[in-house]
């Protein structure tokens, strides 16, 4: 069985984004980007990974990204964000996506335990706090990069009732830039 994997960044008072869905304040040069896109390609978006000259690099942990409205719709974000990977966006008012791009208009437990009985990749929960929130009985594991930063206020990693649920820490990296990496596995 697929797992769900909730990959993203966070700052260390715990934000996604700020409040307008932007994240400037994240550390975007840096050892942890080498170290972090060299085991994560199948995470970058399309466009970056041709410029990295990664188009050709397999997938290695995820072949679907799940993403809610406002992770799918960041300001100059493009309208297929992740072509080599199955795409779905969970939204009740999103239109006119492309044909690579599933909206989950209901059941989205459902849907998703439906993609996780299916064979392939893992499953990359790609944003935002709110679809976490909802999801967060069927997350298998977290993916975390924790910024030397703060933003006061903003998004959430969780954003809304979240029941308390236990992982179990099961990789840690420390990077020069300041970036940490953290894997937790559900208990």
């Amino acid at each position: 069985m697929r797992k769900l994997v909730y990959y993203v960044a966070v700052t260390l008072d715990g934000f996604i984004a700020a409040e307008d869905g932007t994240f400037d304040g994240f550390v975007f040069e840096g050892d942890h980007m080498t170290g972090i896109n060299a085991e994560y390609p199948d995470t970058l978006p399309t466009q970056f990974r041709e410029a990295l000259g990664l188009q050709d690099a397999p997938n290695r942990h995820f072949d679907t990204v799940l993403m809610g409205r406002h992770t799918y719709q960041v300001p100059g974000g493009l309208a297929s964000p992740y072509a080599h990977l199955r795409q779905f966006v969970v939204s009740s008012t999103v239109t006119g996506t492309p044909a690579d791009v599933e909206v989950i208009r209901s059941d989205v437990a459902g849907r998703v335990a439906a993609l996780k009985e299916e064979d392939g990749l893992d499953i990359w929960l790609c944003g935002g706090g709110k679809l976490a929130a909802a999801l967060l009985p069927q997350i298998d594991a977290l993916l975390v990069k924790i910024h030397p930063v703060t933003f006061g206020r903003g998004i959430p990693l969780f954003d809304g009732k979240a029941g308390i649920t236990k992982f179990r820490r099961t990789d840690a990296r420390l990077f020069e830039s300041g970036v940490s990496f953290m894997t937790f596995e559900r208990n």
